[in-house]
């Protein structure tokens, strides 16, 4: 067995997968009398040639590290975008694309206080959450065209968290 250790998600670690949805550093502009700080556009939605957006609300059960990491999914005609509804840190788990399958799985951590969207066609592992509950607003293609692929691994990896 292969094994991966989660390391904290970034912007910039996780940008040729997708956007980190977060408050950092200041806001774009002020709004509602200045008491509202906006960040603006954090994220590249994508929902394709006869897609229109959804927003679904997923209870996942929480899972625990060492996870065992046996399948990644992605979807070719659009973004999905995760939204916690908890401040609980969750697993997030992505590969680059080698054309029929995902290259090495990468693992991450979020800090309980950011959402993300994976980019179109990218590797992703199944929703993660640590913790209860392991609720999350989904913001993904709702469309008559097939948008899922799975690829099991012949050989499980071992995710740990960070050391």
């Amino acid at each position: 067995m292969q094994t991966l250790t989660a390391t904290p998600l970034t912007p910039e670690a996780f940008a040729p997968f997708g956007d980190v949805l977060d408050v950092a550093g200041a806001p774009d502009k002020l709004i509602n009398q200045g008491l509202c700080g906006r960040f603006h556009d954090r994220a590249r939605l994508d929902f394709g040639a006869g897609g229109r957006a959804g927003i679904s609300v997923f209870d996942a059960q929480p899972r625990a590290l060492p996870y065992l990491l046996e399948m990644v999914e992605r979807h070719p005609d659009g973004s999905q975008a995760f939204i916690p509804m908890h401040e609980h840190p969750f697993l997030v788990i992505v590969a680059e694309d080698l054309g029929t399958q995902p290259g090495t799985p990468r693992a991450f951590i979020t800090n309980g206080a950011q959402a993300l969207n994976f980019h179109r066609n990218i590797w992703h592992g199944v929703l993660t959450p640590l913790a209860s509950p392991g609720r999350f607003a989904v913001i993904d293609r709702i469309g008559s065209t097939p948008n899922l692929q799975e690829y099991w691994f012949d050989t499980p990896w071992k995710v740990q968290g960070p050391r």
